[in-house]
């Protein structure tokens, strides 16, 4: 193959080097990648706000992996027979290594774990307000398994989508897991509405006090929604809150009636529509919510704080192992 270019290799080299591209070419190339449904890598260009908008939105999901240990965590001794314990610490550990798993894909973006525990514990950083109520009854514990993990599945099944490649690839595994916490909550309430008239109560309760919570999981309405048209943009999220809310709504409410619970008088089928109505939510205690004013905002905090310190000389003694094994190998070479 014949060629004009009569450019040594490294003039070649030099000139590509030279040639970096603008702020608003290297933002054109970004989102054609995103429009090609590409993966972004961390080490590909990316603007800035993708950046931070990121992080906001990988921190806050692992902050509320590790805050939603806590209703449930007090239960694995109380839960009704040693079947139910067994299950339970196995989800409690499971909500533990999603946390994981999502703080190590934030880090990727160049924020330190220990920045996005400063964040949490100092108030800075949020995290889902259902982990603010208070579970009250085993029933309780079910129902978190059944709806807010219900919740939670279908808004993070099409974060397996996400154009951020580690933020996907997390995804995968923890949306296989969350199924079966769905399942497992489920089978506890089906359980539980095989029983005695107080079970089935306690079971009416649970879901009356827990279904208005799960359906603000979403967010606010896309008319009050600061970050959701630019995340579809860039293909973050997939879908509007308020369209992620009515599918929940529209899978969720043939499950209870199957359960023969009774719904809230506002929960209608629409036949002109084909969805459920549901009437407006109660954005009030939201936001209130939101702002640290939920039953249990601040046990949940204090119970993450003692967390942190009890644990401090762990992982003091782990920086302190691995040291003195990379030390042991530089050694030996």
């Amino acid at each position: 193959m014949y060629t004009t270019d009569l450019r040594t290799a490294e003039e070649k080299a030099k000139d590509a080097k030279l040639k970096v591209p603008t702020k608003e070419e290297g933002e054109e190339a970004f989102q054609a990648r995103i429009d090609a449904d590409e993966y972004i890598e961390p080490k590909d260009y990316m603007p800035d706000a993708y950046r931070k908008t990121l992080v906001r939105q990988m921190s806050q999901h692992a902050h509320s992996e590790i805050v939603g240990m806590l209703p449930e965590g007090g239960w694995v001794t109380r839960a009704p027979s040693l079947k139910r314990k067994i299950i339970l610490t196995a989800k409690v550990q499971d909500e533990a290594g999603h946390g994981l798993y999502l703080y190590s894909a934030a880090e990727t973006l160049g924020t330190s774990r220990e920045e996005m525990l400063n964040q949490l514990h100092s108030g800075k950083a949020k995290y889902s307000t259902i982990f603010n109520y208070p579970t009250t009854s085993w029933a309780d514990v079910c129902t978190i398994g059944w709806l807010v993990d219900g919740a939670a599945i279908t808004n993070q099944i099409p974060l397996c989508r996400c154009s951020y490649g580690p933020y996907a690839r997390a995804m995968i595994k923890v949306c296989k897991e969350e199924s079966f916490h769905q399942r497992q909550g489920y089978d506890g309430l089906l359980e539980m509405m095989k029983g005695t008239d107080a079970q089935k109560r306690m079971v009416q309760d649970s879901f009356d006090r827990w279904f208005w919570p799960s359906l603000m999981m979403f967010g606010p309405p896309d008319s009050d929604s600061a970050h959701s048209s630019q995340n579809m943009a860039w293909k973050i999220k997939r879908f509007s809150n308020d369209e992620l809310r009515q599918r929940f709504v529209d899978a969720t409410i043939p499950q209870a009636e199957f359960l023969g619970i009774k719904l809230p008088e506002q929960v209608k089928w629409n036949e002109e529509t084909k969805h459920y109505a549901f009437g407006e939510l109660d954005w009030d205690e939201f936001w209130a919510v939101v702002k640290g004013d939920g039953a249990c905002a601040s046990n949940r905090m204090d119970a993450r704080r003692k967390a942190i310190a009890d644990g401090k000389w762990v992982r003091e003694a782990a920086t302190a192992y691995a040291e003195k094994q990379r030390a042991a190998v530089r050694a030996a070479e």
